[in-house]
């Protein structure tokens, strides 16, 4: 079967690898329709976050049952179905504690970063980690589910109130998956963005946009709010820790979900302890998540209003096959681009998307973006 494999930094080849197959009694082999491109993705090929030279890439997968083990019950052949990437062995004492999402035997089990992923045309994956995707919903809508399970996470951790006002950091699909699940708690959110591309898409969701092209991002945002500052941030850029903390206001949470690794920031504890804001990260997302987020998903793919698109179908903006996945990256500013050091503009990539699919499936699809027959 095809499968794009990661190189090293800078580099990714499509290669023909052995077609998926069973190995254990409850395997599900899951026939990839597409694969969502995620930050991750490119920080990877970027050098900035690290994964093993040799795995298939991709992660935020859907696809159609191929094959089931005799001990597969959940799913059937032919069924569709979405990948949870975040693997875990059940048995550790975090996992005893439902603390899944940090399992102690992550080593060689992280989905598209050091075992084989899902920019493939077939993946082999224990039978809990592949879900029933909701009937009705679009293939659109299925490929956001793993990105939005990662979003509530990270809502959760900030533990949001009717009270709280919200500043998102970057408008990606993160940072619009992020303020659209806030929104339903938050008095109000406010996204911040330097790219022109991303802002027009997030001024089609939201009230409050503020563009910190060539700007402070924090001096902006306060100025923007008539001088009030959130009590909660969402960093979702990776690289906007330093401007959270200018911008946060008194007491305030900020929660940093932005994966690189080459960022990083001085930080004296009695900033901390003084303005008593606490600095949050989640981690992945517990395995208890994954459940909710199929049914949001299943909410948020639906019309929002009258003739209106549902709004997660907005947020896929292109679909690429799999021999061109260099076009699909290049749309997201390319895998050798640099990224603004420190969530501002100066250095920041233009992006021509918002969500980007590599499509494994070459057969004809129907209105819903599934295979036909599926």
């Amino acid at each position: 079967m095809r499968a794009l494999v990661y190189q090293g930094p800078g580099s990714a080849e499509l290669q023909e690898r052995p077609t998926a197959r069973l190995v254990n009694g409850d395997d599900v082999v899951v026939e990839v329709v597409g694969t969502g491109v995620c930050g991750t993705d490119r920080k990877i090929l970027l050098g900035r976050f690290p994964a093993r030279p040799g795995v298939v890439l991709g992660h935020e997968s859907v696809g159609v049952v191929r094959e089931a083990g005799p001990q597969v019950r959940s799913v059937v052949v032919g069924e569709r179905v979405v990948v949870n990437p975040t693997l875990y062995c059940g048995w550790c004492v975090p996992c005893r504690r439902g603390a899944t999402n940090f399992c102690r035997h992550k080593a060689g089990t992280e989905v598209g970063v050091d075992r084989d992923g899902t920019y493939a045309e077939a993946v082999t994956l224990p039978e809990r980690f592949v879900e029933r995707v909701p009937a009705g919903l679009s293939f659109r809508g299925a490929v956001l589910i793993e990105p939005l399970a990662c979003v509530l996470s990270n809502v959760r951790a900030a533990s949001l109130t009717f009270d709280d006002t919200v500043v998102v950091l970057g408008a990606g699909p993160i940072g619009i998956l992020t303020a659209l699940v806030a929104a339903r708690r938050a008095r109000r959110v406010t996204v911040a963005e330097p790219d022109g591309y991303r802002l027009e898409r997030a001024r089609e969701q939201f009230a409050h946009v503020v563009d910190v092209a060539g700007r402070d991002a924090a001096e902006a945002v306060v100025k923007a709010s008539g001088g009030e500052r959130p009590s909660v941030v969402f960093d979702t850029t990776g690289t906007g820790l330093e401007a959270a903390l200018r911008l946060i206001d008194d007491g305030g949470r900020v929660v940093v979900m932005g994966f690189d690794d080459t960022y990083t920031v001085p930080l004296r504890p009695l900033r901390l302890t003084n303005r008593g804001i606490r600095l949050i990260g989640a981690g992945d997302y517990r395995a208890d998540v994954f459940p909710v987020a199929v049914d949001l998903a299943a909410e948020l793919a639906g019309p929002q209003g009258p003739g209106s698109e549902p709004v997660l179908e907005r947020l896929v903006t292109h679909e690429f096959p799999l021999e061109r996945y260099e076009e699909a990256f290049a749309a997201l500013g390319g895998p050798t681009h640099g990224d603004a050091a420190d969530g501002g503009t100066a250095g920041a990539p233009r992006y021509d998307a918002l969500k980007v699919v590599i499509r494994s499936h070459s057969g004809p699809v129907g209105a819903d973006g599934w295979p036909v027959g599926a």
